[in-house]
């Protein structure tokens, strides 16, 4: 290299450095942030503020501070003890911003939704209007406006508080020069927010408050029943009130009486319990569904096919397998046969069994497979038991066959299905499909 040629700068093929700051110059910029935020007055101060802090969060990330001796347990990492500063002051500045008046408009929202939502009683409607009266009043005061109730409804009351949110918008508040405005406007918000936490809404009342509420006990006279929450039901029942039974299957939770409503609902058996319990099914709940195939709810078979193929719940499947059988309508028969391969042998034997309570002549060929060729006695002696109700000659034929197996109980349906051809002999051919 000759003498006239620049030197090589050693750090570009080294790439880029990393500063050379020192916890120390990282510490004391800390600390101006630190007092600059406790004297800022003003959102522009506070955005200073930020600017500096998104700096030494820069170079602290960049920089190459020493690590911490491993071998002492008591020893210092700087870099963990700046950060943790850094996060500290980040929460005292977000603290200290404000109050906006976007707060304000998110916490009459919120106060909307309750009144919408809320299912409130009837002390509670009556308290709900001077919560909001309250609130408009406080608004009037503030911003100079004229705002007024004109709803008694919580769906009224909650459009009268659009007025107040249109109001504080137009008021373009501002963080610095309408401070005083926007915590006076929070406090108010707050006041209705508690003012309708007190008020009495519907989940505040016991089990017991809510249906005497509604009437549920009021056909009680002298009644032997207990407890009275059953004698009730017998007497809606009676009276063929289904929509008080619904009631009493919504709000009683005991199996006890999720049962004796169940049963009340599947005797009556009219179309409002039709509905509700198809309602019901279609969110998976079983106990309706069990009360469907007992009511044999040809209307609710398409919703119940759905769930044949629901491996991942099996419960849902053996009680669903169940219903459509008890039901007995031939859109689920090729559904409950697909289902004759598949692996739970616990809820396998349920779809061979339903098949049999639908009787389809359809099914007697995979019903004389799985007799044949599944591992499961269980399924096999279900599918010979199947294969009997539906009780044609070629399905009595296809159950006789296995008299010989192996098991005891398919050697007993097996038998019982030789026995129904000697009886049957010269006798027409039964069907079902």
């Amino acid at each position: 290299m000759s003498d006239d040629e620049p030197a090589e700068d050693p750090t570009e093929e080294a790439g880029e450095v990393a500063p050379v700051v020192s916890p120390e110059d990282l510490e004391a910029r800390l600390d101006e942030a630190a007092e600059s935020l406790e004297n800022a007055e003003t959102e522009s101060d506070l955005d200073e503020v930020e600017t500096t802090l998104d700096a030494v969060e820069a170079d602290l990330e960049a920089a190459d501070l020493p690590e911490p001796d491993e071998d002492d347990e008591d020893a210092e990492d700087p870099r963990e003890e700046l950060e943790s500063r850094l996060s500290e002051l980040r929460d005292e500045l977000e603290e200290k911003r404000g109050p906006y008046a976007e707060e304000v408009v998110a916490d009459i929202e919120d106060a909307q939704a309750t009144l919408r939502d809320t299912r409130w009683t009837e002390n509670g409607a009556e308290e709900i209007p001077e919560a909001v009266d309250s609130f408009l009043e406080a608004v009037n005061w503030e911003l100079e406006t004229n705002l007024s109730r004109t709803g008694t409804e919580p769906e009224g009351l909650a459009a009268d508080l659009d007025g107040a949110i249109e109001a504080v918008e137009d008021a373009d508040l501002d963080p610095d020069e309408d401070a005083e405005t926007i915590s006076a406007l929070l406090d108010a918000t707050e006041e209705l927010r508690n003012d309708l936490e007190d008020a009495e809404e519907w989940d505040d009342l016991e089990t017991n408050e809510q249906l005497r509420a509604q009437g549920f006990y009021d056909v009680l006279g002298h009644y032997k029943d207990f407890p009275p929450e059953w004698a009730a039901l017998k007497e809606w029942e009676k009276r063929g009130n289904v929509e008080m039974v619904l009631l009493a299957l919504d709000s009683l939770q005991s199996d006890f009486m999720e049962r004796h409503a169940l049963e009340a609902i599947t005797r009556m058996n009219d179309q409002g319990a039709f509905e509700a319990m198809h309602q019901r099914a279609g969110k998976r709940d079983k106990p309706s569904i069990r009360a469907l195939g007992k009511m044999g709810a040809e209307d609710a078979v398409e919703t119940l096919v759905e769930y044949v193929d629901a491996d991942s719940d099996p419960a849902l499947q053996k009680v669903t397998f169940k219903a459509l059988g008890e039901i007995g309508h031939e859109d689920a028969v090729q559904p409950l046969a697909d289902k004759l391969v598949m692996d739970n042998d616990e809820v396998r034997p349920l779809a061979v069994r339903s098949l049999g309570l639908i009787g389809d002549t359809r099914a007697v060929d995979p019903l004389a497979d799985a007799a044949s060729d599944d591992d499961s006695d269980t399924v096999r002696a279900a599918a010979l038991w199947a294969l009997r109700q539906i009780g044609t000659e070629e399905a009595l034929e296809a159950a006789a066959e296995h008299v010989d197996d192996r098991t005891f109980i398919v050697q007993t349906e097996a038998e019982k299905a030789r026995d129904a051809l000697d009886t049957d002999e010269g006798e027409p051919e039964r069907a079902t499909a």
